[in-house]
C-alpha cells in the first residue's frame, strides 16, 4: 500500500512569516515592522473604511483592463494560429508590444486621457493583451493536423472545428494564458497606479514610501500578494477543474 505523497504547500505562507518575524527582529519597527505592527495598520485602515475604497479602486481597474484584453488576446491568438498571413503580420507587433515594458506607456498615456480609471486600464490592457495573444496562438497552432482532418471527413464545418476540436484542445494554453495575463496586468496596475492615481493598492505604496510609514508600505504588498494568491487558487485553479472534466466528458 503506497501512502500519498504528503503536500508541503500548506506550510510556504507560515515559513515566509516566520523569515519576516526572523528579519523584522532586527530591525527598528519604523523600517521593517513586524507582521502585528502591519495588522495594526490594516485595523486602522479598516476602521475609516479606506482600505475596501483602495482595494475597490484597483480591482475595478483589473477588471476592466483584463477582460478588455481576453476578449482581444482571444481573437488575435485565434486568428494568428488560424491563419498563417495573419500571424506573420501579427508576430512583430507581439514582439515589439512585449518587448517594451508596460509601464514605459503609462506617462503618455496619462498625458493623452489624464490621470484616472482610464489611463490605467490601458495600460493594463497593454501589458496582458500581447502575452495572453501569443500563447493562445501557440495553442491553437499545436492542435494535430489528423484531429482536424478527422472531423473534417465527418462534415464538420469551420464553426464546428471551432467549438469541438480547437476550444477544447487549446484550454490549458487559454488558462496558461489568462494567469500569465492576469500577473502582467496586476503588475503594471500598481506600478500604474503609484505614478499617477490618488487612490488604489499602489498609491497605498506609494504614499506610504514618500511618508516614511513601512507599516502601510508592507500593507500594500500583503495586500498585492493575497490577491494574486487568491485569484489562483479560487479562479484559475477551478477553471483548470471544470475544463479537465469537459474535456473528458
Amino acid at each position: 500500500m503506497h501512502l500519498p505523497k504528503p503536500n508541503w504547500g500548506w506550510a510556504s505562507l507560515p515559513f515566509l512569516l516566520l523569515i519576516w518575524i526572523a528579519l523584522a527582529s532586527r530591525f527598528p519597527t519604523y523600517i521593517l515592522p513586524q507582521p502585528w505592527d502591519v495588522a495594526r495598520e490594516a485595523v486602522r485602515w479598516l476602521a475609516d473604511g479606506s482600505l475596501w475604497q483602495h482595494l475597490r479602486a484597483s480591482v475595478l481597474e483589473e477588471v476592466g483592463g483584463f477582460f478588455a484584453a481576453v476578449i482581444v488576446a482571444i481573437l488575435l491568438g485565434t486568428a494568428g494560429g488560424l491563419s498563417s498571413r495573419f500571424r506573420d503580420f501579427i508576430s512583430p507587433l507581439n514582439s515589439l508590444f512585449m518587448a517594451i515594458p508596460p509601464i514605459a506607456w503609462a506617462p503618455l498615456i496619462m498625458i493623452i486621457f489624464g490621470l484616472g480609471y482610464v489611463s490605467i486600464v490601458l495600460v493594463i490592457f497593454i501589458a496582458a493583451v500581447f502575452p495572453m495573444a501569443v500563447t493562445i496562438q501557440e495553442g491553437v497552432q499545436s492542435i494535430r493536423g489528423g484531429e482536424v482532418r478527422a472531423a473534417r471527413t465527418l462534415g464538420a464545418n469551420q464553426w464546428q472545428l471551432l467549438a469541438h476540436v480547437y476550444l477544447p484542445a487549446s484550454l490549458p494554453f487559454v488558462t496558461a494564458a489568462l494567469r500569465i495575463g492576469f500577473s502582467q496586468g496586476w503588475r503594471a496596475l500598481v506600478a500604474a497606479e503609484m505614478i499617477g492615481a490618488s487612490q488604489g493598492i499602489g498609491w497605498m505604496v506609494s504614499t506610504g514610501g514618500q511618508i516614511g510609514n513601512s507599516s502601510q508600505v508592507l500593507l500594500g504588498i500583503v495586500m498585492i500578494g493575497l490577491i494574486a494568491w487568491l485569484m489562483e487558487s479560487f479562479v484559475f485553479r477551478r477553471i483548470e477543474r471544470h475544463y479537465q472534466k469537459w474535456r473528458v466528458q
